[in-house]
């Protein structure tokens, strides 16, 4: 096992640096989020099958009640996070999907509170859980990927005996600007991720584990370099990597610390990897070592138009707007994000809940979305130099806006991950990333009706 702090000799091709605007948050200890007399739960927080309701209008829940699920393979129960009584079960907003079925939950005591510390997993006896044990428990609290598309992590610790089963890296990059959540957690809650780490090797079977976090977080780096000497030195390593958008992503972090690449139609436990986010191996550890669903989680709540950007552990359903009304606005709030600024999603509906996968709500200001005009494509190349997939970005649109669809597929598409890395170096502000997920979109759309 590495077990020494050591600099990635490898890193992805492309990717850019955006303005990190982390000194906004990254001081703000994590803390509660503010009181709340109600709770929009949604039944489709994870990629694969919606849960079904468990309860009806009018029943009484209690905190950690599940109150959504399905039999289907891949599938996350959700719960009740506070204590309250079913208002309605209803399509409600939602932060992605614009609507879907969600449980609301008049909470009886708004004062109720989780509480997350992590000095508890300092020394505990982990060998004591099998592997079964620990997927089952994982799938009984719900834990989905928080740093991502929210895919069931018990789905992703189940083995594939067809495939190796090397190395776990725990992706604690959080390259996207702005948002600090993971940053506080590994700064404050590092056994905690420590000991999920170790869980979830245990339950996948993997040989080797690292951390990976960015260089531009060196405080979180002597946290979890201290903790991991003290609870697992002879069974993790930390890797330090150059600060890089999107260095967090899945294939791209795998090269960087790796130097393998992921072939393109395949996923990373294929090729013996797996890749888990710090607050994903958090909740490992929560539903594994005290039986905890996931109900609660970090959002970093920022941006130039937030008065007190701050990192708050909140229940999950809390709306948006609560989290803005606690921090303050200033009055030229002009849109409001879920997730970051280059992958994140603008919503128009403050009643959206904070679901599993929320990292962050940034509020910007109107000068910061100002849109300049559109021109020509130039031929400059930025696009593709820029693209950590090695695509043709201007290719592609051209390909979507001619309903080419035959070569949008011929030179990859789907391998797109959505980074926006093209249309943020694009010199004539033309919208690539956007016009590629359209085209990425209709495909699939297309491919469901076939």
């Amino acid at each position: 096992m590495e077990t020494a702090k050591r600099k990635g000799r490898f890193s992805f091709r492309g990717g850019v640096h955006p303005p990190g605007s982390k000194e906004l948050s990254e001081q703000q200890p994590i803390s509660p989020g503010p009181e709340v007399t109600q709770l929009t739960v949604s039944l489709s927080q994870h990629i694969g099958q919606v849960c079904k309701p468990l309860v009806k209008k009018g029943d009484q829940v209690q905190s950690g009640q599940r109150i959504g699920d399905d039999q289907a393979y891949v599938c996350a129960p959700v719960h009740a996070p506070l204590t309250g009584r079913v208002k309605e079960v209803s399509l409600q907003p939602h932060p992605v999907l614009g609507r879907c079925m969600g449980v609301v939950i008049d909470v009886d005591q708004p004062g109720q509170v989780q509480a997350g510390a992590s000095s508890s997993f300092e020394g505990l006896d982990l060998d004591r859980y099998q592997p079964e044990q620990i997927r089952q428990a994982v799938r009984d609290a719900g834990v989905v990927g928080m740093g991502g598309a929210g895919f069931p992590t018990q789905v992703k610790l189940d083995p594939n005996p067809k495939w190796p089963h090397d190395l776990i890296i725990i992706n604690g990059c959080e390259c996207e600007p702005y948002i600090t959540c993971d940053y506080r957690l590994m700064l404050e809650r590092p056994y905690k991720v420590i000991a999920g780490a170790l869980l979830a090797a245990k339950a996948w079977g993997g040989q080797r584990i690292l951390i990976a976090i960015e260089d531009n977080k060196p405080k979180a780096l002597e946290a979890v370099s201290a903790a991991i000497a003290r609870m697992a030195p002879d069974k993790m390593g930390l890797v330090v990597l150059r600060t890089r958008y999107p260095q967090g992503g899945e294939r791209q972090l795998i090269r960087a610390v790796t130097g393998k690449v992921v072939p393109t139609g395949q996923i990373p436990p294929m090729i013996g990897i797996l890749v888990m986010n710090v607050a994903t191996a958090a909740a490992v550890a929560d539903a594994v070592v005290l039986g905890r669903p996931l109900t609660h989680r970090v959002v970093t709540v920022t941006g130039r138009a937030v008065a007190r950007p701050s990192n708050l552990e909140v229940p999950i359903g809390t709306s948006i707007g609560r989290l803005l009304d606690h921090c303050g606005l200033t009055e030229d709030v002009a849109k409001v994000v879920v997730g970051g600024p280059m992958m994140g999603f603008a919503i128009a509906d403050l009643a959206c809940p904070v679901t599993k996968t929320t990292n962050a709500v940034i509020a910007l200001t109107a000068d910061q979305i100002r849109r300049p005009e559109q021109g020509p494509c130039i031929r400059c190349g930025r696009c593709l130099q820029a693209c950590p997939e090695g695509l043709n970005p201007t290719l592609l649109a051209h390909a979507v806006k001619g309903y080419a669809w035959d070569l949008a597929k011929a030179n990859y598409i789907t391998a797109c991950i959505e980074c926006g890395c093209c249309s943020y170096v694009c010199p004539a502000k033309i919208e690539l990333a956007g016009l590629i997920k359209t085209g990425k979109v209709f495909l699939a759309r297309q491919k469901g009706k076939m």
